[in-house]
C-alpha cells in the first residue's frame, strides 16, 4: 500500500495522534473553566427555581438559587456570570431595570455579596426583558424603536447596575451609539472602573427562541431594524469599529456558531478580547439531538465551544459553563 508521502517516511502526523497523552500534548487549541462565562435568569417573586422547557437544564432562579448556582459556578472555576432579570410587571419605559429594587438589580447585588470578586458579575444591560412590548428600546410615536430617547434609559440602567456592584455592564440592545452612552453615564456617577462588554455585532438571528421563553419575552414582531442582517460581515466590523471607540472594553459577536467566521474577523481586526455568545437555539439543538440519541452530548459540548475558541473568541457565554468546565477538568 501507497500513500502521499510515502518517499519521505517522517512524513506521518498520525504518530502524533495515536494516544490521548500525545493529543494533549499537541492539542492547538485549549479551553479552561475561566474562559467561559455562564449566563443565568433569575424571576421576581419565584421561591424556587423553575425550569425552562424548551432550555432543558436550565432555571429561571429565584434569589435563593441564584446566590447557590453562582456559588457553584466559582467553585467550578467559571469566570463569570451573566444575570438577566425577568420582572413580574413591566411598561412601555421599561422602568424596573433602573429601579434599584428591580429584579435584576437585587439579583446582581445578591450575587456580588455571595461571592465578592471570586469571580466576574456581569449584568445584561437592555429593555427588552422590562418593556411591555419587548423591543430593546422606547418606541417612538410611529411604532419604532426611538435610538436617542433609549440612549438615556440605558445611561440610567448602567448607574443602577453599577450601584448594585456589577463588575462589567453588557449593552445589547444594538442602538447607535450605545457604548458612549453608558461610558459617559458611567465616568459621571463615579464608576469609571465599570468594564463595559459590548455586544457589538448581535444579529437579528432564529436562533434566540429559547431565550425569548427564559425571559417570558411579550415581543411581537422583530428587531430587524436594528440587529444585524445575516448576511453582512463588513458591517459587523464597522459595528465593531465604531464600539471600541466609543469606549468599550470587551466586544462581542452573537451567536456563535452560525457566525464563526465573523468571530474570525472580528479577531483579526481588534486587540481587545473577544467574546462569542453561544446563544440558546445553539444549546437547544444539541440538548435535543442528544435527547434522542442522535449524537454524544458530552463530545458535542466540548467540540463546539473548541471551535467557538479556534475562531477566535477568548471568551465563550454559554448555558453549559459549569459543566463543561467540569468535562474540561476530567479531560485534562
Amino acid at each position: 500500500m501507497t500513500y502521499p508521502g510515502a518517499a519521505f517516511p517522517q512524513a506521518r502526523p498520525r504518530r502524533l495522534r495515536r494516544t490521548p497523552a500525545l493529543r494533549r500534548l499537541v492539542e492547538e487549541t485549549r479551553i479552561a473553566p475561566a474562559d467561559l462565562i455562564l449566563p443565568m435568569f433569575v424571576k421576581e417573586g419565584l421561591t424556587e427555581p423553575r425550569p425552562i422547557d424548551s432550555l432543558p437544564g436550565v432555571v429561571q432562579h429565584s434569589r435563593e438559587s441564584l446566590r447557590k448556582a453562582a456559588v457553584e459556578a466559582v467553585r467550578a472555576g467559571v469566570g463569570g456570570l451573566m444575570l438577566f432579570g425577568v420582572p413580574v410587571g413591566r411598561d412601555e419605559l421599561g422602568s424596573a431595570g433602573c429601579d434599584p429594587e428591580g429584579v435584576l438589580n437585587v439579583a446582581i447585588r445578591d450575587v456580588v455579596a455571595e461571592v465578592g470578586d471570586a469571580t466576574v458579575v456581569m449584568s445584561d444591560l437592555c429593555l427588552d426583558e422590562f418593556t411591555s412590548h419587548g423591543h430593546c428600546g422606547v418606541l417612538a410615536a410611529d411604532g419604532g424603536v426611538d435610538n436617542d430617547a433609549t440612549l438615556a434609559h440605558y445611561g440610567e440602567i448602567a448607574v443602577a447596575q453599577a450601584a448594585a456592584g456589577a463588575h462589567v455592564l453588557g449593552p445589547s440592545g444594538m442602538m447607535d451609539g450605545q457604548v458612549a452612552a453608558v461610558r459617559r453615564a458611567l465616568d459621571a456617577a463615579g464608576f469609571a472602573d465599570v468594564s463595559i462588554l459590548a455586544y457589538a455585532a448581535k444579529y437579528a438571528s432564529a436562533f434566540y427562541g429559547p431565550f425569548r421563553d427564559a425571559v417570558e419575552s411579550p415581543l411581537q414582531g422583530d428587531r430587524r431594524t436594528y440587529q444585524q442582517d445575516p448576511a453582512n460581515v463588513r458591517e459587523a466590523l464597522r459595528e465593531v469599529a465604531l464600539d471600541v471607540a466609543e469606549g468599550a472594553d470587551l466586544v462581542m459577536v452573537k451567536p456563535a456558531l452560525p457566525y464563526l467566521d465573523v468571530v474570525a474577523a472580528v479577531r483579526q481586526a481588534v486587540d481587545l478580547p473577544v467574546a462569542a455568545y453561544q446563544v440558546s437555539g445553539e444549546y437547544a439543538m444539541i440538548e435535543a439531538a442528544a435527547g434522542k440519541g442522535w449524537l454524544d452530548r458530552d463530545r458535542a459540548i466540548l467540540e463546539t465551544l473548541t471551535s467557538i475558541r479556534r475562531a477566535g473568541a477568548q471568551n465563550v457565554l454559554t448555558y453549559w459553563a459549569v459543566e463543561a468546565a467540569t468535562l474540561l477538568r476530567h479531560r485534562y
